[in-house]
């Protein structure tokens, strides 16, 4: 799809373009683990990002919401690289076009990662459900950085020696795809958290692997 106001098209991204962006563009640096959705975005006919779908780390994101795991998504990654076009307005053109590709999803999940400055300025210009912090997390300190203990699971590595600290839950946003959905959980709703401090590259949400749902495995660009 394209749009004449900015030449903005969004479309599936290659592996090798989304990895590309997110070890360029990203602050983490690496392209989530397990399998995601890719979804490129070009403006003006030049190649400035992707923007990432999965299931995410935890398997049980959904659950609570009365959905299957087909039901329900992560956006898992936003890495971009310098621009015109909004942030806000990239991520809802993202998430219509893979609304379309896969019209039984009802709930979009993101997180942004207040251990890195994050408070979801993104989410918040787009209008973005705030449901309050996840829970504390773990992470381990691996290849130089501290990252999700998660992340270093699925990487195969054994952590016994490796250092760890508790750090406290992300912030968490929700995007309803429907009008049911969002009468749902709109009781959930609370007030946005202000910014803390400057966000190392932009109000980027940093998130684990994700599986994509079955109907987006098909369609996925590899």
């Amino acid at each position: 799809m394209a749009l004449s106001k900015l030449d903005l098209k969004i479309d599936w991204a290659t592996h090798a373009a989304a990895k590309h962006a997110c070890q360029k563009w990203h602050y983490s640096q690496c392209l989530p683990v397990g399998k995601i959705v890719k979804v490129g975005v070009w403006e003006f006919g030049k190649f400035i990002g992707v923007v990432l779908f999965g299931r995410g780390a935890n398997h049980n994101m959904v659950k609570g919401y009365n959905l299957t795991q087909d039901q329900g998504c992560e956006l898992v990654r936003v890495a971009l690289t310098k621009h015109e076009s909004k942030v806000s307005r990239i991520v809802k053109l993202a998430m219509m076009f893979l609304k379309r590709q896969s019209p039984e999803l009802k709930l979009i999940v993101s997180y942004a990662d207040g251990d890195q400055g994050h408070y979801g300025g993104i989410y918040q210009a787009g209008n973005w459900i705030y449901r309050g912090l996840s829970n504390t997390a773990i992470k381990v300190w691996y290849n130089g950085k501290w990252s999700h203990k998660k992340t270093v699971d699925d990487s195969g590595v054994c952590q016994k020696m490796l250092k760890k600290k508790k750090v406290p839950g992300k912030h968490c946003y929700l995007m309803p795809l429907d009008k049911e959905m969002k009468k749902s959980i709109m009781p959930l709703s609370k007030p946005y958290p202000k910014r803390v401090k400057k966000a190392i590259s932009g109000d980027q949400s940093e998130s684990g692997g994700a599986v994509p749902t079955h109907t987006l495995q098909s369609k996925e660009a590899v």
